[in-house]
């Protein structure tokens, strides 16, 4: 299985948890390779991704957790992996989860799984204003796609190789977590999720500050329903899942 599995970890200043994430990663998914998007950081995570030996990509500049992720799927399209999986660098995703998301990937047909920390409840649930939030943008999103979604938020995902091909070439900047359901539907490609245990971020705080979080919600969903409107299209890059 040794590199058909690729564990891409975006981080922005996350030095002081980076290599315990690592650490964490590779004795649960001892088969993967694994991937740091530095992304810009102003502090010494490059360097301490570095120390233990994975593939690092240092970014010149902060391009924000779309752009992060984005050169990781180009990444693994460019390398040819067969799936990809984002993985936070806070520590808040348990790589003890991996493995039931990989054989619910390959076992379905499906092009994507998301972990879902809110389909068995148990763990950490997010902070309560958090949680109004995701669950608005829940509805909206199983309105839009006909379909039950529960953690339209969740970073937490592994794709087979035609999301790859798809994010490589496309995929929502700013906070592209929920976007990037939308997109997947209107090219015709597939999601489902799992139930996963999330913890607290071990280190770091988030990009996303209370005073800041109507702002959010207000462009997730601007951007969702942008998005919704595109045209829909047939996304054939000769890949199974």
């Amino acid at each position: 299985m040794r590199q058909e599995v690729l564990i891409i970890i975006p981080a922005y200043n996350e030095a002081e948890g980076i290599r315990y994430v690592i650490d964490n990663v590779r004795v649960q998914i001892p088969y993967a390779d694994i991937l740091v998007i530095n992304d810009g950081s102003n502090d010494s995570t490059g360097d301490e991704a570095a120390k233990e030996g994975v593939l690092v990509v240092n970014l010149s500049c902060n391009l924000g957790i779309g752009g992060a992720v984005q050169t990781g799927y180009q990444y693994a399209h460019k390398h040819g992996y067969r799936y990809a999986a984002q993985l936070d660098g806070d520590g808040q995703h348990n790589p003890c989860d991996f493995d039931r998301m990989l054989e619910e990937l390959r076992s379905g047909s499906t092009d994507m799984i998301v972990g879902s920390r809110f389909m068995k409840k148990e763990g950490f649930q997010s902070t309560f204003l958090r949680r109004i939030g995701i669950d608005l943008l829940a509805g909206l999103l199983t309105w839009l796609l006909h379909r039950k979604v529960t953690d339209p938020t969740s970073g937490y995902r592994i794709c087979g190789q035609r999301a790859i091909a798809l994010f490589a070439q496309e995929y929502p900047v700013d906070y592209p977590e929920v976007e990037a359901l939308v997109q997947l539907d209107n090219n015709g490609c597939t999601f489902g999720e799992v139930p996963v245990i999330m913890r607290e971020r071990v280190t770091g705080c988030s990009s996303i500050r209370p005073l800041g979080s109507v702002y959010y919600m207000i462009k997730v969903i601007l951007a969702v329903l942008i998005t919704r409107t595109k045209k829909k299209k047939k996304w054939d890059v000769g890949y199974e899942s």
